[in-house]
């Protein structure tokens, strides 16, 4: 019979390929006689050993699975120690480790014991300790299990912050080889309930002063890229429809890391695609809030990101005939497209130049990053660079290196170049159907 502390040690590793874990969005209050709170910005301030960072508990319920997923840590087939929290458990090592400190609040998946519904109820009976009995009122993301009775999903819901269902595979097809044991719409009708118990929420708060919050932070989804032969291209109209017809808050991407031997997978061993996880991210970003469409950061001649450039330097190069920009007379999204120019640098330059024409002194005060922005601007009719957006030597200039393929470690010993040594620590295809829409 295990103790918690051996479970958490099997159960806590089987849930870090789980990328999922922002807490933003959220603004639970703390409460009197209470435990804990849930911060609009965010918590960050604990790192994995991968550098990615970590605030909250990130944990399964249980890595007893009755599903087969390739992909997968805790697929029925692989050979490793098995275990599951009693809800019990889990409550009190979540509070247990708040008090300490170590975290603001609790991440939790789980592979699938006995059947969706069944381990939704334990998920469930975990939350309603925490916020019931234990008065935790720190943030909660659960992952809700593809399959799972809308019941329960809406109680889940009421618990949580956050709820997700991770579609996965950027494709049906990938789904069957890789997870044959999911159907894509065990994972689709679960987001669409969610969505439409989201939308009544928001009915209900509009006329009922103390209607419960239905998952504050919205809902969220992970694909895992790299493991089958996807591109960049159907990744991002998949992303593009999930925001659409779900209302999805986040998409995550995760890069595949080999986590044993399987023959539909890639071979073992092979670098996971950090850096396509990151491009992709960048994009994901740039359709989300600088009113990019995927078929523009990439097409069917060249439907994969480029490696050596983000995706917004990529668009301005391929379209020369879009520069310079005039900054005192271009609209809002006419000055987004342009490279090392933000949000907040726009909302500058538009409130600047109500009161007097800007100058290139003046752009270098507004927080742009002229390093890229030079080459795509004009203030005044005054060229910002020294090179025009058609000269082919400009993307060797905005080109990033590519030496640092690999995701940089926080603890490392070895000094970056042109730094001095850090002192040595130890730390503490086709696509879904009805996603492509017009």
């Amino acid at each position: 019979m295990l103790d918690k502390a051996e479970k958490l040690e099997i159960l806590g590793p089987a849930a870090r390929y789980d990328a999922s874990c922002a807490s933003s969005g959220s603004n639970r209050q703390g409460k009197k006689g209470g435990l804990g709170n849930a911060s609009m910005g965010g918590i960050c301030h604990t790192w994995t050993a991968d550098g990615r960072c970590l605030s909250l508990l990130k944990v399964l319920m249980t890595n007893v699975c009755t599903f087969d997923c390739a992909y997968c840590m805790s697929r029925c087939s692989n050979d490793t120690p098995r275990t599951a929290f009693t809800p019990e458990e889990l409550a009190d090592i979540t509070c247990e480790f708040y008090r300490r400190n170590y975290i603001e609040g609790l991440f939790l998946s789980s592979g699938v014991l006995r059947s969706p519904d069944y381990t939704m109820e334990l998920m469930i009976k975990a939350m309603r300790l925490l916020r019931e009995e234990k008065n935790f009122n720190g943030y909660i993301h659960v992952k809700a299990i593809p399959g799972s009775d809308r019941s329960l999903l809406y109680q889940a819901g009421l618990l949580a912050d956050r709820i997700s269902v991770n579609i996965e595979l950027p494709s049906s097809e990938s789904l069957r080889l890789l997870a044959p044991s999911k159907e894509p719409e065990a994972i689709l009708t679960p987001m669409d309930h969610i969505k439409q118990l989201g939308l009544m929420n928001i009915e209900d708060q509009q006329k009922y002063k103390n209607a419960p919050m239905f998952a504050p932070a919205g809902q969220a989804t992970q694909m895992i890229v790299g493991a089958t032969p996807e591109t960049d291209l159907t990744v991002m109209r998949l992303a593009r429809g999930l925001y659409k017809k779900y209302k999805m808050r986040r998409v995550y991407y995760s890069a595949y890391i080999p986590v044993g031997v399987h023959p539909r997978l890639p071979i073992a061993g092979s670098p996971a695609p950090l850096r396509r996880e990151h491009r992709l991210y960048q994009a994901d970003f740039l359709m989300r809030f600088y009113h990019f469409e995927p078929d523009e950061l990439a097409d069917n001649r060249a439907p994969n990101l480029e490696n050596d450039l983000d995706p917004k330097c990529s668009w301005a190069l391929r379209h020369p005939e879009f520069y310079p920009v005039e900054v005192n007379t271009a609209d809002e999204r006419d000055l987004l497209r342009v490279p090392g120019v933000g949000q907040t640098s726009v909302a500058r330059i538009i409130a600047a130049r109500r009161q007097h024409r800007l100058s290139l002194e003046d752009l270098k005060k507004m927080g742009i990053v002229m390093k890229r922005a030079q080459y795509f601007l004009t203030a005044n009719g005054r060229f910002c660079g020294q090179t025009d957006p058609g000269n082919p030597l400009l993307r060797e200039i905005l080109s990033e290196d590519n030496s640092l393929d690999g995701q940089l470690s926080l603890f490392t010993n070895e000094p970056l170049p042109g730094l001095p040594p850090a002192p040595s620590f130890v730390p503490g295809a086709h696509t879904f159907p009805g996603l492509l829409l017009p």
